[in-house]
């Protein structure tokens, strides 16, 4: 295995490739987030709007707010759109199901909304749908940050001010980043893979748009993963890669081999998420972070000899603990997976071998499911089946980056 600095550089040659010399902003393709009023609405397209209104109060939801936030969405939404007027640029607007046609139409896709919605448009943003290897470029607004992160998106100040952001971009006054994503491989004896499921719209995903095909596997890979055939899912995962029970107090049973080694690692626990750059700021370290808590409990169970320097450090508990968090997080572009196991099982015979590290950094991991209910969910929105027997392999391939817009 490579290490850090040499992968790092060896992707940063690869991301040179990919970098666009004469970008020119003439056509924005604007994604416009799914607002929970919208999606109430898809629910039940029969009723009207009184009526659904009516139906949501009976319910005990808070249609007003519901509502509000509606129409504070729709009209950010509409200043990004005038924005991009403004600055002599042809706009569409669309939903997160994007066609081939309209993303080789676009010169940069915007989402406009929250972290969900940027996802949902990198997902469409992949080589695997592009009818080119040109790369489409992908700037994100936040369209209420009163009520939302947006990590993935511009900073806040350009929701108080789109035209800003959008005078930058136009004149290049922007800096490229190329953030990394997982590719997720399925491994079998046949090359098929199960319908997935739309997790935002609870409905099955069709595939018309997969230009992903089965594949023959090497001899050596077919031989260390006991199957015949791969196929690439055509959905690249940005933050993360979860796989586990979809009932979450059962137990998860999978079998993970590292970077391709002899070991067999295995394990029961509440799930594997494997977890870019990107993702660090997200679930891995929701998953990994400790407390102020968790650090004065440590540091009361040390012995009592040295009693001056432990009260010390449990004055400066919360600083230790913000520390180690900020110490969880890596850079956006960086080639490396982050693996973390869910609350994993460490009594008896669990795991196997005793010397599996619970978190890592790897650059590929094969998953094999043990599982009985269990799913496979990139980005927490397209989730495929992943049941006793199936198999995966998880990548970062420098081609597969997300090329986006970065300001200040």
């Amino acid at each position: 295995m490579l290490k850090s600095k040499q992968l790092l550089q060896q992707f940063s040659k690869e991301y040179a490739k990919y970098t666009p010399t004469n970008f020119k902003l003439k056509r924005a393709l604007v994604v416009t987030k799914l607002s929970r009023y919208e999606f109430e609405q898809l629910r039940h397209p029969e009723l009207s709007p009184d009526q659904l209104q009516q139906k949501l109060r009976d319910r005990g939801t808070d249609v007003e707010m519901v509502l509000h936030l509606h129409k504070v969405h729709k009209d950010f939404e509409r200043r990004v759109v005038q924005s991009f007027q403004d600055v002599g640029c042809e706009v569409k607007l669309s939903s997160s199901s994007l066609s081939k046609d309209v993303m080789s139409w676009a010169d940069v896709i915007v989402p406009v909304g929250g972290d969900g919605t940027f996802l949902l448009s990198a997902g469409r943003a992949s080589p695997l749908f592009a009818l080119s290897q040109q790369k489409t470029p992908i700037v994100g607004f936040n369209s209420d940050p009163l009520h939302s992160e947006g990590r993935l998106m511009l900073p806040k100040h350009y929701s108080d001010n789109p035209a800003d952001a959008v005078s930058r971009i136009k004149s290049g006054d922007f800096k490229w980043m190329h953030r990394s994503r997982v590719r997720t491989t399925m491994l079998g004896s046949n090359g098929n893979i199960p319908e997935p499921t739309d997790l935002f719209r609870h409905t099955e995903v069709k595939m018309e748009q997969v230009s992903t095909a089965p594949e023959m596997l090497d001899q050596d890979m077919a031989y260390k993963y006991k199957a015949k055939m791969k196929r690439v899912l055509p959905y690249l995962a940005l933050n993360e890669v979860f796989i586990g029970e979809h009932l979450s107090a059962r137990v998860s049973h999978l079998q993970l081999v590292l970077d391709h080694q002899d070991v067999v690692n295995k394990t029961k626990c509440s799930g594997l998420c494997v977890s870019t750059g990107t993702g660090s700021t997200s679930w891995h370290t929701s998953i990994n972070r400790i407390t102020s808590r968790d650090v004065d409990d440590l540091l009361r169970s040390l012995p009592d000899g040295d009693s001056k320097n432990v009260m010390m450090l449990r004055q400066n508990a919360e600083e230790i603990a913000q520390r180690y968090n900020q110490g969880l997080l890596f850079a956006p572009d960086d080639p490396r997976l982050c693996y973390s196991i869910r609350e994993q099982i460490c009594v008896g015979v669990w795991p196997s071998p005793k010397t599996f590290k619970e978190r890592d950094f790897v650059q590929t991991v094969f998953v094999k499911s043990h599982c009985i209910d269990a799913n496979l969910v990139i980005d927490g929105s397209i989730s495929f089946p992943f049941n006793d027997g199936a198999k995966a392999l998880l990548e970062v391939h420098p081609e597969d980056a997300l090329l986006t817009i970065a300001l200040d």
